[in-house]
């Protein structure tokens, strides 16, 4: 005795059907008035062109919160560059050559609103090398420094460099920017100084965090700061 078995037709199968046929709602338009479907917004049922509707609405909507996302950065980008403006004239308008370190911390502190800040930079000609901001750089520290192709940003893990700071107990947070002559990345120039941000904030500056900003930062200090060497 022959037995004949049929493959039960599935959800892939009919969804497949249904994509390469176009034609077939327009030889059965009746059923889009039919199909119901569940709301995500309750147990009741509508309407495929309300579901429709209510997709269009949720996605209207998530383009508005991105938009409004995208004005936001963009006054805030703006806001950054106002400050980087106003911290390069800053610089620039220093005469006083041993000023300019402190000139650094104060805008570090004053524009960009970061709690704690110190530098030291090494290898200075004639009298700048006894100066303050001169002193306190180990041979391990100008190492690591000269080793930072990028900022450092993440936790206060005990950096010998974080005791530079007034409160080093306080900080939670911390960004490390290498000083050195042309960008931040050529390796190929060993670093004069290094740049320590510190906050209480844990999340202030975080590993995961973009650090394109704080590199033109470190590059513009090392432009002014250049005037020691």
């Amino acid at each position: 005795m022959t037995h004949s078995s049929v493959n039960p037709i599935t959800e892939d199968d009919i969804a497949h059907f249904l994509a390469n046929t176009p034609g077939f709602f327009e030889r059965h338009a009746e059923l889009l008035a039919s199909v119901t479907m569940s709301s995500p917004h309750g147990q009741r049922a509508v309407s495929l062109q309300e579901r429709q509707a209510e997709m269009l609405r949720e996605k209207i909507k998530g383009l508005e919160h991105r938009i409004m996302d995208m004005v936001r950065h963009g006054h805030e980008n703006a806001a950054i560059t106002d400050k980087i403006h106003q911290w390069s004239r800053e610089l620039l308008a220093v005469q006083d050559a041993a000023l300019l370190p402190v000139a650094v911390e104060q805008g570090m502190r004053s524009l960009f609103d970061v709690p704690q800040v110190a530098l030291r930079l090494w290898g200075l000609a004639g009298a700048h090398g006894e100066r303050p901001f001169a002193q306190g750089a180990s041979e391990d520290v100008r190492s690591f420094a000269s080793s930072l192709t990028m900022p450092f940003c993440g936790p206060n893990l005990g950096f010998e460099a974080t005791a530079w700071l007034a409160e080093p107990a306080q900080v939670q947070s911390l960004a490390l920017l290498p000083l050195r002559r042309g960008a931040i990345d050529a390796a190929d120039q060993p670093a004069f100084g290094l740049l320590v941000l510190g906050s209480p904030d844990p999340h202030r500056f975080e590993a995961t965090m973009g650090t394109d900003l704080l590199a033109r930062m470190a590059e513009l200090a090392s432009a002014a700061l250049s005037r020691l060497l």
